[in-house]
């Protein structure tokens, strides 16, 4: 492919106006970037003028760079791409004469690296582990996500065009589109991290882009421990639970670790079992030898070839699974979900939006009548309480931490209710210096699928369920 072709030059408007002026003005004048000696010293600016200079110097050097580099250079040797790239950065600033110390120079050299051959602006931010989410409001609003808390950055666009490139960037090789007639998108970053984009005239602020960021190890137990996630007693349950193959819903608000949480409970299958997952955007890490992953598709521009997760899930039933892990349940799916889970495929997996328990299964009741079949609300009822038997309800807290809240069993039908019962529930005891405080505690009740841990030869102590007392 050729490097011209892929990308697409930044442009700056003050240097396209400075271009301009120098073009048309009087004879004998010098454009106004090689008047050197009337500039205003750079000691002398404000560090927002400061910035501004450097970043359209950055624009001016990297339209240079990219004009110089080979349109015929493989852009798959990343090593010789980046060799040209430096080597052209260096002529250039040279033959502007920028006064750069090298720290400068090597933070330049970085983002037009960054701007021609990966996603502009967000790389830096895709490189700090410590960032869980990036969001990108229209050009001049970059916020990110650490701690669980929300921050501002200083990491800014050139224009909406700039935005629409590297969101074009991202898309372009899943063949997803992005346009006015589908101006919503899910996709995903090579390093499995999710991607949503979302375009004017459905978005009025601009291009908006939120990145959910892909750990590059997945979190252990022992991580989640230390975080206050769980306990080590509830892990050991959750093991139990998935060894003994319950059907488990892991359900919370956007952002409460869902995700992460079914990847802690696809860990606990065994390595000998078929496992097919199905996401709309992949980004379960399971590091098992058998895995087959299967991703929804959207309709192409005649609106056609669309595969969408129920058809997934139906198709999953034909492929002789020993586990089916569905990433997110949001509409009829739940419907052919739960007809799988009551015919035989135990140890089921999936996650739900909703506020609690209870709401998780008002919800699985709205999806599966989503399906468009004509079931009465007590059948459909039946047959969730047969089919699930554990809800693992995840929270973010007011302090930004993410914890386990509730682990709910589902012990059956009482008339037309679904009963429910707490196993372990947390219980917050306080707050200090900004931090919940609290514990996860047993609620003394032993769930009655334990009968099922015995069938398997799952032997847990007797003190998990024990009530501790204060």
């Amino acid at each position: 492919m050729s490097l011209l072709k892929r990308i697409e030059t930044p442009r700056s408007d003050a240097g396209s106006d400075a271009a301009a002026a120098g073009g048309s003005g009087r004879a004998g004048t010098p454009p106004p970037d090689t008047r050197r000696a009337e500039a205003t010293p750079l000691a002398m600016m404000s560090p927002v003028a400061l910035r501004d200079t450097h970043r359209e110097a950055r624009f001016r050097i990297q339209q240079r760079v990219i004009s110089e580099l080979d349109p015929d250079l493989d852009l798959t040797n990343q090593i010789e791409v980046r060799r040209e790239i430096e080597s052209a950065f260096y002529r250039a600033v040279d033959e502007e004469g920028l006064a750069l110390t090298r720290a400068e120079r090597a933070r330049m050299l970085e983002q037009i690296t960054d701007e021609i051959v990966g996603l502009g602006p967000l790389e830096a931010l895709l490189r700090d582990e410590t960032i869980t989410e990036v969001m990108v409001n229209g050009p001049r609003q970059v916020y990110i996500e650490r701690g669980g808390k929300i921050e501002l950055t200083n990491v800014v666009f050139q224009n909406e065009d700039h935005v629409m490139r590297i969101i074009q960037r991202i898309i372009s090789p899943l063949g997803r589109r992005l346009d006015e007639s589908s101006p919503m998108v899910d996709a995903r970053l090579p390093d499995g991290s999710r991607v949503n984009a979302i375009i004017p005239p459905i978005s009025l602020v601009g291009p908006v882009l939120t990145v959910r960021k892909f750990a590059s190890s997945p979190l252990t137990t022992d991580d989640l421990v230390r975080f206050g996630t769980a306990t080590p007693e509830m892990f050991e349950f959750l093991r139990a639970c998935v060894n003994a193959r319950l059907n488990v819903f892991v359900s919370g608000g956007t952002g409460s670790g869902k995700t992460t949480m079914l990847n802690i409970l696809s860990s606990f299958i065994g390595n000998d079992e078929r496992i097919v997952t199905i996401e709309d955007a992949a980004e379960l890490q399971l590091r098992q030898d058998h895995v087959v992953s299967l991703e929804a598709r959207p309709a192409n521009i005649e609106g056609r070839g669309a595969v969408p997760i129920r058809e997934l899930v139906r198709n999953a039933l034909r492929m002789r699974p020993d586990r089916i892990v569905v990433g997110e349940v949001r509409s009829g799916e739940a419907l052919d979900m739960l007809q799988a889970m009551n015919t035989g495929h135990e140890g089921s997996l999936s996650t739900g939006h909703a506020n609690s328990p209870r709401d998780m299964l008002a919800r699985l009741e709205t999806m599966v009548l989503m399906a468009g079949m004509e079931l009465p609300l007590r059948a459909i009822r039946e047959q969730i309480a047969s089919a699930v038997d554990l809800i693992v309800h995840m929270n973010r807290l007011s302090d930004g931490s993410r914890k386990i809240v509730a682990m709910t069993e589902v012990q059956g039908m009482e008339g037309d209710v679904i009963v429910l019962q707490d196993v372990f529930s947390f219980e917050q005891t306080g707050v200090v210096e900004g931090k919940i405080q609290g514990r996860l505690r047993p609620t003394g009740v032993r769930p009655r699928f334990t009968e099922k841990f015995v069938v398997k030869g799952i032997q847990l102590p007797a003190e998990i369920f024990l009530p501790v007392l204060r």
